[in-house]
């Protein structure tokens, strides 16, 4: 065997990145549209205690998940073979996301 062919073949990581990009991109407009649709629904008939603790809890969660999702999208804008998620930003995100679900669902009901 020759030693070209032991040597790992060069990655091309063609529009993957890019495409991360713009899921990430997608995801958040998502999240926003939820938020926005689920504090327009609990403020609708008026404003009480537990609706405004809901929309700011539903706010911070946004935030949240929007400063995560930006530091990505600048990792992956940054270089051509950006550096995989680390499980810490993974797990906060899935999380982050879950909790926003949950939250925008109570508000709903």
């Amino acid at each position: 065997m020759s030693p070209d062919a032991l040597a790992e073949p060069v990655r091309d990581p063609g529009l993957q990145p890019e495409r991360t990009r713009l899921a990430w991109r997608r995801t958040t407009l998502s999240g926003t549209v939820a938020a926005v649709l689920a504090m327009r629904t609990a403020l609708h008939d008026g404003v009480s205690v537990a609706g405004t603790l809901g929309c700011a809890l539903c706010f911070a969660l946004w935030l949240g998940f929007l400063a995560l999702a930006h530091r990505r999208i600048r990792v992956l804008a940054a270089s051509a073979e950006p550096a995989a998620l680390s499980p810490r930003h993974a797990t906060a995100s899935a999380l982050l996301t879950v909790a926003l679900a949950v939250c925008a669902a109570a508000l709903l009901f």
